[in-house]
């Protein structure tokens, strides 16, 4: 078992090119948890990610055997329906099964000021993990 903290920074808005009312969440299975409004300070999600031969399982984990990863699904959210818009993946291959806990630390914003989207990469994002003795830098 890995937990899977997800820590997101310098959020776009809640209004976003042709978007309003700007929201982001991890995806579980199709719908979105733990929404974060995209004018918030910072988001956070934490997730216990099972680990069997060295492939990840769980209901936030999606994609094939040795191809895992985890959405963060953006969206509008309005009048309690969340309407999705774009996604990001974080992929979950490179990350060390024996580890107890992983951050993965997230700039959510793109270049152009949009919502982050598509697979993720550094300098985007930051990596660390620990195993209860201290953090190790996978990534810069």
């Amino acid at each position: 078992m890995v937990r899977l903290v997800i820590r997101g920074h310098d959020l776009p808005g809640r209004s976003c090119g042709p978007y309003r009312d700007v929201h982001v969440g991890l995806q579980v299975r199709r719908d979105p948890h733990g929404l974060v409004p995209g004018d918030a300070d910072r988001a956070e999600w934490v997730v216990d990610i099972g680990t069997d031969d060295g492939d990840f399982r769980g209901p936030a984990v999606h994609g094939r055997k040795g191809d895992r990863f985890v959405y963060l699904t953006w969206g509008t959210y309005t009048d309690g329906t969340f309407t999705m818009f774009r996604r990001a993946k974080l992929m979950l291959a490179d990350l060390p099964t024996a580890a107890a806990e992983v951050t993965i630390e997230v700039h959510l914003t793109d270049d152009t000021g949009m919502p982050r989207c598509a697979r993720l990469r550094p300098p985007a994002i930051r990596i660390t993990w620990s195993r209860r003795t201290g953090y190790n830098r996978l990534a810069a």
